[in-house]
């Protein structure tokens, strides 16, 4: 018989960080002198539970007795070892002389199992295939550190994430571990020539190495631990911005990158609007999802599976601030980052071949540096954009599908003198394709700035968009996603508010297809 040691499933699921484990990494890190990745450590952690535990496993076999073996003869009081199950501890409380006339004479032994259950064994049997003493095997498949974290390692992770969080001898720094104690000093001049040497790069991103050629450290000094000890050190200086994709390290003077980085672009800004999610129809949240808004939740959109591309629809407010929305179809193409709030990355527009300094700002949810790249298309609002990967790490593909230039009958935006405005279908120049319901041109962003800035209630604003919108319409019908877009024109607005106060507010009737008109008395 071969006894091959495995652990449970359960044990791996319900797996709890102890201090020895903490112990154990913090040992293994100072050993090793190497800064490392979660993952890293979790193999780590894995290889020394599967030891501990087999080792456990040993030692209770060694301290247990003698092994059970069918043939031999035992007596009442006999303390055995049970191979077959699992090595349990068991005593014999009672014996008995066996009947079966197919077999010569046996005993029954009656055993007080070590969980107090009781079972009954055969003994004094000379035919039996447990009479081989158990022979130990090397351990199972599954019973390796990368089977295990194929299941597991994302629990396992963030279980050492949460540990290490709370222990200030450990230091993480984009995506990696090392202890504090093994850092080497830097100092406030070797961080100024850090500064310097970034101030003449003019804003563009440099990784440590290049700054560690400028800064004098001290020679015989491990370079993975005198570039951990450089990062750390740039990190606790707020002059000093990490703007690496996950990965990668790349530092940025935070005074040099441009203000909608550090800032969200006033068409962006958005207000809470209250409203009750519940009520939204099934169709709703569809159209939603579909908006690529990257203020919609994201655990309310459907960004499962492998998306190689997207096509969006332009809001007027990402067409002038330069901005693509993050949203969470869209953060799958875009580059992320362990810990870094924005990244610099680079866009590659498809058909020019033409590279485009980025953005990606993931606190707020969109990316920026587009803006001359839509001068350059003539985009409007409703244009479409694909986004799609990039051929090389660090790139994502964007291009417009342009056309030759023509005139087109669109919806365009006409503002007042005294700031009201008007929506009127007229002959525009139109270079690229648009969505039908979301294309409004016009004529002049600044124009439209005094009616951003205008006071009014949600209600209001959107009562007086919808009534201008059912002008042009002969029926005085409106679709939602057409008041989405022209909303959008003077107030940061996402889908879910809107729809929310089209669904619960009664001067707005639903006439199917989630399009809407105005009651009569209301207009």
């Amino acid at each position: 018989m071969s006894s091959a040691f495995k652990l449970p499933n359960e044990y791996w699921s319900s797996l709890q960080v102890a201090p020895q484990d903490i112990e154990n990494l913090h040992n293994f890190l100072f050993d090793r002198e190497t800064p490392l990745t979660s993952r890293d450590l979790s193999i780590e952690l894995v290889e020394a539970r599967i030891k501990a535990e087999r080792d456990a496993a040993d030692s209770k076999k060694k301290s247990g007795g003698k092994s059970f073996l069918p043939k031999e003869k035992y007596q009442v009081g006999d303390e055995l070892v049970f191979p077959a199950l699992e090595w349990k501890h068991g005593k014999i409380v009672s014996q008995r002389v066996g009947v079966n006339p197919t077999i010569k004479d046996f005993d029954v032994l009656t055993v007080e199992l070590e969980d107090g259950s009781e079972r009954m064994f055969a003994s004094n049997l000379e035919a039996h295939f447990l009479n081989e003493a158990p022979v130990s095997t090397p351990e199972s498949d599954e019973m390796t550190s990368a089977t295990v974290l194929l299941e597991h390692g994302d629990l396992i992770e963030k279980k050492i994430e949460s540990a290490f969080k709370a222990d200030e001898g450990l230091v993480k720094i984009a995506g990696r571990w090392f202890p504090r104690a093994l850092l080497i000093d830097i100092t406030q001049g070797q961080l100024n020539l850090a500064e310097a040497v970034l101030d003449m790069s003019g804003g563009e991103p440099l990784p440590t190495e290049a700054l560690m050629k400028d800064i004098e450290l001290p020679a015989g000094v491990n370079p993975k631990l005198a570039e951990f000890s450089l990062n750390n050190a740039l990190q606790d200086d707020k002059r000093f911005d990490e703007v690496g994709s996950a990965g990668q390290v790349l530092w940025c003077l935070h005074r040099l990158e441009p203000d909608y980085v550090r800032e969200v672009p006033p068409s962006l800004q958005y207000v809470p609007i209250e409203y009750d999610r519940d009520g939204l129809s099934p169709a709703m949240k569809n159209l939603e999802s579909q908006l690529d808004d990257e203020l919609t939740p994201s655990e309310e959109t459907d960004s499962r599976g492998d998306i190689p591309s997207i096509t969006i629809s332009l809001i007027y407010p990402h067409l002038r601030a330069g901005t693509l929305p993050m949203s969470a179809r869209a953060r799958k193409l875009f580059p992320t980052a362990y810990e870094s709030p924005r990244v610099r990355f680079t866009l590659v527009d498809g058909k020019t071949r033409q590279r485009i300094p980025a953005w990606v700002v993931r606190e707020h949810g969109y990316v920026y540096g587009l803006r001359e790249w839509y001068k350059a298309h003539q985009l409007i609002p409703g244009s479409l954009v694909q986004i799609r990967r990039g051929e090389n790490p660090g790139e994502v593909i964007v291009e417009v599908k342009s056309q030759r230039s023509s005139k087109d009958w669109v919806r365009t935006v006409l503002i007042g003198k005294d700031g009201g405005f008007v929506f009127a279908m007229l002959k525009q120049a139109i270079t690229a394709e648009f969505n039908d319901r979301m294309a409004i041109h016009v004529p002049d962003f600044k124009s439209l700035d005094p009616v951003w800035e205008k006071k009014r209630t949600f209600d209001e604003l959107v009562l007086s968009v919808m009534r201008e919108l059912t002008k042009s319409n002969p029926q005085g019908h409106v679709h939602a996603q057409e008041l989405y877009a022209a909303v959008n024109l003077v107030r940061r607005v996402p889908p879910a508010p809107l729809f929310a106060l089209l669904e619960a507010n009664l001067m707005f009737k639903h006439v199917g297809d989630l399009h809407f008109r105005l009651e009569e008395e209301t207009v």
